[in-house]
């Protein structure tokens, strides 16, 4: 990549930035241009490419032509042990979206006339340790309702003959013509052997759910793994799925709020509490319901414990008449309806239930990796994938820098804030980069009223765009333009000084603040 230097008089001039380096340092680092970016240098590429890129990032951004992959999938998985093999639950899927994946005539060489079906096809298994090649699953994809592809690996596990405490999965995608399009990974996921029977304490909260952590529900007969659904969404109501299953936000909910206005809380959840369900895809909320721990299919009414995960749960609607067993989510087939529990005889402090009641909770995990290979012109594996993480904002006014944190950070990244590449200086842990003065946004911006938000990107050396989630915000103090109705005009004599405090004083003031 080359460094960043003063452009040719030929050439339009760069946008304003709050770092400028003197000519003899700009032909000092324009006569090295050809050397790699080194940690702990400010870079920036050349005139000719910054022109080029330009356009290209103008016309991400407009007609958001990025490619997402999403792999979501459980915290934990069950070890399998001699010949039994334990298929993860709910299965890990991956899920392909954003108009970047539909290739357009003449671009793809295998996209011939008449061919159908996937442009692109999927490896997924779990990482090796020892480093050598790893069984993997195909994944065959197929296009949802909402345009997404989805692909599930129904297979998958983890053998006794594995030691380790965690790992990862590996999702390898090529597309139709051969091309490595990238490797990804997923989160750290935790080995078990099997779920926990002890009562759980806060002092082990691996395996306790949080409240507002993302979750996944679902239900087992006789413990046949042909017979499991999982709670879902589909057409904005609950269903029991038998092939595809949702991650729900789980709220420790208030008892005083209604369907889906609920103050948040925090803490761990524990049996007996009010909690709330949030389809975290749909936003599909259940009503506030109280979870209550099932052993040997009855409802435990004065267990208060923590819950843990793959632990067996009911969900009891409020508001049951007393001396009943209450009323509890279950399914019928692929639909979810209400059961009438009956008191245990025996036991005032239980409720009888039905297999169709019993629901295993799990938490889940997900990360999304988004991307446009519109711009780049290389053959290059688009991984890794920059995650941005957090931003950290230090210095104001005429001078300030932003640090991006996150994973798969390397030399070849520059900063983009919209249209406009900033100076980046790269370390292994982020990446910092200058802000654009404001004026490379509005050349108005003396007399700037409302806020400015700009979107936040990362763009590699070849040309691959990496948009995110993040944007950062310019807020001016208050000005009027001199003249404007109901502003009063200065003096004539103190024209040149007001417009000088003015300058220097909205430049000074200018407040920056970051948005996700």
């Amino acid at each position: 990549m080359d460094t960043a230097g003063a452009a040719d008089p030929s050439m339009p001039p760069n946008p304003l930035t709050h770092l400028s380096l003197p000519d003899r340092s700009e032909m000092q680092l324009q006569s090295e241009a050809d050397r790699r970016s080194l940690p702990g240098t400010w870079t920036r590429s050349s005139p000719e490419h910054t022109t080029i890129l330009r356009g290209g990032v103008r016309r991400c951004l407009q007609q958001q032509c990025e490619q997402t992959v999403r792999i979501v999938h459980a915290k934990v998985a069950q070890k399998s042990y001699g010949n039994e093999k334990r298929f993860f639950c709910p299965p890990p899927c991956v899920y392909l979206s954003g108009p970047g994946w539909r290739v357009k005539p003449g671009q793809d060489q295998a996209h011939q006339a008449g061919e159908t079906g996937p442009t692109v096809c999927g490896y997924i298994g779990l990482d090796s340790a020892s480093g050598s090649a790893a069984e993997t699953q195909k994944l065959n994809f197929e296009q949802q309702p909402d345009s997404r592809e989805f692909g599930c690996a129904k297979t998958l596990y983890i053998s006794d003959a594995d030691k380790r405490k965690h790992f990862r999965l590996v999702l390898r995608l090529v597309l139709r013509g051969g091309r490595e399009l990238g490797t990804f990974h997923s989160r750290l996921i935790k080995v078990i052997s099997k779920p926990s029977q002890k009562k759980q304490s806060l002092k082990n909260t691996d395996l306790c759910i949080s409240s507002g952590s993302k979750v996944s529900l679902f239900n087992r007969l006789r413990s046949q793994t042909v017979s499991t659904r999982y709670l879902s969404v589909e057409d904005g109501a609950f269903v029991a799925s038998a092939r595809q299953w949702a991650a729900f936000t789980l709220h420790l909910a208030d008892g005083h709020s209604s369907q889906g206005d609920f103050p948040p809380r925090e803490g761990y959840v524990r049996y007996g509490s009010l909690v709330q369900l949030v389809c975290t895809l749909t936003g599909t909320t259940l009503p506030p319901m109280i979870i209550r721990k099932v052993a040997k299919q009855c409802a435990l009414l004065d267990v208060d414990e923590p819950i843990s995960q793959l632990h067996k749960c009911a969900l009891q609607f409020p508001g049951s008449p007393p001396g009943g067993g209450g009323t509890y989510l279950c399914l019928a087939t692929e639909k979810v309806v209400q059961f009438q529990a009956s008191p245990c005889p025996k036991e005032a402090n239980r409720a009888l239930l039905n297999d169709s009641s019993c629901w295993t909770i799990i938490g889940t995990e997900s990360v999304e990796f988004s991307f446009s290979t519109s711009l780049a012109c290389t053959l290059e594996p688009v991984t890794p994938v920059p995650l941005i993480s957090t931003l950290e904002l230090s210095g104001g006014g005429d001078v300030a820098t932003l640090e991006l944190h996150g994973e798969n950070f390397h030399a070849g990244l520059k900063v983009w804030f919209g249209d406009v590449e900033a100076e980046t200086m790269y370390s292994p842990r982020s990446l910092v980069c200058v802000v654009p003065d404001v004026a490379a946004f509005c050349s108005d911006w003396r007399w700037l009223r409302a806020p400015i938000t700009i979107p936040v990107s990362l763009v590699r050396s070849d040309g691959l765009f990496y948009p995110s989630a993040f944007s950062f915000t310019y807020t001016p103090e208050y000005s009027a333009r001199p003249g404007h109705t109901g502003v009063p005009e200065p003096a004539t004599d103190a024209d040149a000084l007001l417009e000088s405090i003015h300058q220097e004083f909205t430049r000074t003031n200018f407040h920056l603040f970051i948005q996700t």
